[in-house]
Parts: structure tokens; C-alpha cells; sequence
């Protein structure tokens, strides 16, 4: 006989209805990569301080580790897995090989996370801006010359695109 308390949970995981019954306690980062096989997600400190966990909850970069999978009950969830066609983090992508913002790649699940919500959320920012909103993102390997540069270069394209089409 199971004595384990256990909570039923519904929402989308990248685009696709989940049902489960998971225990209370259940990271979502542990939900993802045990129950949906989306190992994508990376568990790096457990405590919501390196970002290796960051995916999209409603479309706002949470930290899996520490968020119970519970609390997401009707929620939209993207996971890295979940952005093949996805035109922002093909820019990203792109702008990371280019500025050899990537090393190991540890981080970078989290990193994209991260990077895609602050090219769609803040199109103005500038370096002092992206080093503010990719502090909650640690990696040991790059240093951030290389990921700040890929985000800026997204968000200058992006600007001039906009000026050339108005």
C-alpha cells in the first residue's frame, strides 16, 4: 500500500495536454525530465539560484527546481524542447554561435530561457539592462561578454528591422 500523499495535475507542457498524479512535493523540474522525459531542463543547484531549470510558466522564465509541478495546475509550460519553430529563439541560437556565447552548454537551456524573454519583453534594453536581467543565470564556462553581445545583437536587429519597416 502506497502512503504517499498524491495531487492530480493538469496543464500543457510544450504545446500538449499532461494529466498526472504527482506527490505534492514534486519539483517541476523533476516532473519534466522524470514523467515527460523533457531532459532538456537541467538541474544544476536545487535552490533556484543558477537558472539551468529556467523554462516558461505562462510565458515568464521560472526556476523548475524550486517550483512545486502543483502550483503549475492548468498552466502553459515551454521547455527548450518546445522551440524548433520558434523564430526569436532561431535569432538566439544563431546570435549565440556567433558571438561564441556557448561552452559546455550546461546552462544554456536556461540561458535561451532567459535571453528569449528579454528580447520579446524588453525590445529597448541595453547591456547594462541585460546583465540586470540574466544575474538570476550562472555560468562558469563563458564568462558573459558572449551572451550579453548575442543578446544585444538579437535586440539591434531587431531595432532595425523596425526602422526599415516604418
Amino acid at each position: 500500500m502506497n502512503d504517499k500523499p498524491t495531487s492530480p495535475l493538469a496543464l500543457t507542457v510544450n504545446g500538449r495536454k499532461v494529466s498526472a498524479v504527482v506527490e505534492p512535493r514534486t519539483h517541476l523540474a523533476d516532473f519534466l525530465r522524470e514523467q515527460q522525459l523533457l531532459t532538456g531542463t537541467n538541474i544544476g543547484c536545487e535552490q533556484g539560484v543558477c537558472g539551468a531549470c529556467t523554462v516558461l510558466v505562462d510565458g515568464v522564465p521560472t526556476r523548475s527546481c524550486i517550483t512545486w509541478a502543483v502550483s503549475c495546475q492548468g498552466a502553459e509550460v515551454r521547455t527548450i524542447e518546445s522551440f524548433d519553430e520558434d523564430e526569436t529563439m532561431a535569432e538566439l541560437r544563431a546570435a549565440f554561435t556567433a558571438e561564441h556565447a556557448l561552452q559546455c552548454g550546461y546552462c544554456t537551456p536556461g540561458m535561451l530561457a532567459t535571453a528569449r524573454d528579454i528580447v520579446t519583453r524588453l525590445p529597448q534594453a541595453d547591456e547594462a539592462r541585460i546583465r540586470l536581467e540574466l544575474s538570476g543565470n550562472l555560468c562558469r564556462c563563458t564568462g558573459y561578454v558572449g551572451l550579453v553581445r548575442a543578446i544585444g545583437r538579437v535586440l539591434e536587429a531587431r531595432r532595425q528591422r523596425n526602422l526599415a519597416e516604418a
